[in-house]
């Protein structure tokens, strides 16, 4: 079917075949016109030097129900408002759908959770018998929120998942196991825990087996617990692993664990988004604390993540933020499980607009609205870089990311810059604000620094006390989850001595 238009009154012309025009641009010998036409026609193009021009219709836009999804998913994802597909769902979910294995890999916030999820609660729907799927997931965080969009696709399903992670009691766990849900979703460490000591669990039924962010499950060096699971899991089951790289790690446990994958990728090795505005702030060491106060301060009606390299930094920070006024709240990996999600709550609901956390919060989760990114410290990879910074600007929304320079880290922004292939703009200050702030911040991180003493002698800390907990000083500043992932022989020296 075609449309001939007659250029010299084209708004007539197509008020008498009920089209609606809007001429963008015009020159003496050409046209830049966007034409709609309701329910067939959609195309902006360049008419050059004649009266008229042919319009073809455009292809149809592949939405979920185009790919086969069954009513109750699609009725579930109308009342998300997951509209159309992203590129991952766009082109792993047919081959999903068709029962074979897959490697996905795409970015933080590309939609990878649903690209997994859907298939799988559409063979639910097929077969609702029992323990049907298991994720592995490398942090407690991502693995509640996987087990959120399990349960919100699967709500018309009545769709069971139990999430298995540390910091929670065992006994809790085991219950909910023998409750026979769908989907478990765990870190590897507590599922392997559970197969080896809770009677009746087992995963030999299960039909899907999924490794989302298999990258850091492998950095963390979950990479022996994981070879074991594989050896609790049935050969027959349909995997998917999902990454945000492909490492040399990820790339043989695909071998040890897939059976003739569909491999999709729609990202780069490394790569941050369009929408995503870098900068950096250049500062003495000794002035770091006062120019993150004076950000923060001009910011303060965005929602943003500050991350630090170490536990002590992000506590320090935030009971210094506190005291100057902002509402802040903490995110790292020596809270209690109930701290950890009080305090994604807190911040996802927009109570506390400033979340200070570790890189526990940079792989994975998805908090809608984060518009600023800040890096107090700067990532010595710069793969955790791009990590952190995928916080914000997420599903084609703009962000910004803004990275705290000293003297001493000029050379880790030029890598960063030379891996991602954009350069970092200077973030402008104003050297009187500074100088103006610079004494309450001063006390107040002073401040901040005795309560943290303070809270360290009353939780018991010591050498003797680090002893028994199996690692040294460092690991005061490491996440409990990599501690339980690195060094498990450690723990059980203690025990012997």
């Amino acid at each position: 079917m075609t449309l001939a238009v007659d250029l010299l009154n084209p708004s007539a012309e197509l008020e008498k075949r009920q089209h609606k025009l809007k001429r963008l641009v015009q020159s003496p010998n050409s046209y830049f016109m966007d034409v709609k036409c309701p329910g067939c026609f959609a195309i902006t193009t360049v008419f050059s030097h004649a009266h008229t021009v042919v319009f073809r219709p455009r292809q149809p836009m592949t939405t979920f129900k185009s790919l086969g999804l069954i009513d109750p998913l699609l009725e579930a994802l109308e009342q998300l408002k997951f509209t159309t597909p992203t590129d991952i769902q766009l082109q792993s979910l047919p081959h999903a759908l068709q029962g074979r294995d897959l490697i996905g890999i795409a970015e933080t916030g590309s939609g990878k959770t649903a690209a997994f999820a859907l298939p799988i609660l559409q063979k639910i729907w097929e077969d609702p018998k029992g323990l049907f799927a298991c994720v592995m997931a490398p942090t407690r965080e991502l693995a509640f929120q996987i087990s959120q969009q399990f349960e919100s696709l699967g709500s018309a399903m009545g769709v069971r998942c139990a999430v298995i992670v540390g910091g929670v009691e065992t006994i809790a766990q085991s219950v909910a196991l023998a409750k026979r849900p769908h989907v478990v979703v765990a870190t590897p460490g507590r599922l392997l825990w559970h197969l080896e000591n809770t009677k009746g669990f087992s995963l030999k039924g299960i039909k899907f087996l999924v490794m989302d962010e298999a990258d850091r499950l492998l950095d963390m060096d979950f990479g022996p617990v994981i070879d074991k699971i594989l050896k609790l899991v049935p050969t027959q089951r349909t995997t998917y692993l999902f990454s945000a790289t492909m490492t040399s790690k990820v790339a043989k446990l695909q071998r040890a664990s897939l059976s003739n994958p569909v491999k999709v990728e729609v990202s780069s090795k490394y790569q941050t988004v369009s929408t995503l505005l870098q900068y950096y702030l250049f500062m003495p060491l000794q002035d770091k604390d006062v120019h993150l106060v004076s950000l923060v301060n001009n910011l303060a009606q965005n929602s943003m993540i500050i991350f630090t390299r170490t536990v002590h930094d992000a506590g320090r920070i935030c009971i210094m933020l506190r005291t100057l006024g902002v509402s802040a709240v903490p995110l790292h990996g020596q809270l209690s499980q109930s701290q950890r999600l009080g305090a994604l709550g807190k911040f996802k609901s927009g109570s506390r607009k400033v979340l200070v956390a570790t890189d526990v919060a940079s792989r994975g989760l998805d908090i809608p609205s984060v518009d600023v990114v800040i890096n107090f410290d700067i990532p010595t990879h710069s793969k955790d870089y791009i990590h952190r910074v995928g916080r914000t600007a997420r599903a084609g929304r703009a962000g910004k990311s803004i990275t705290l320079v000293t003297q001493y880290d000029v050379e880790l922004v030029q890598r960063i810059e030379k891996t991602t292939g954009k350069q970092m703009e200077l973030w402008a200050t104003d050297a009187e604000e500074i100088a103006t702030l610079k004494e309450r911040v001063n006390e107040a991180g002073r401040l901040a620094t005795i309560e943290l003493k303070d809270q360290a002698a009353t939780k018991g800390g010591g050498r003797k006390h680090k002893r028994e907990r199996g690692g040294g000083a460092d690991d005061q500043d490491r996440d409990d989850d990599e501690v339980e992932a690195g060094l498990p022989s450690n723990r059980k020296k203690a025990r012997r001595r």
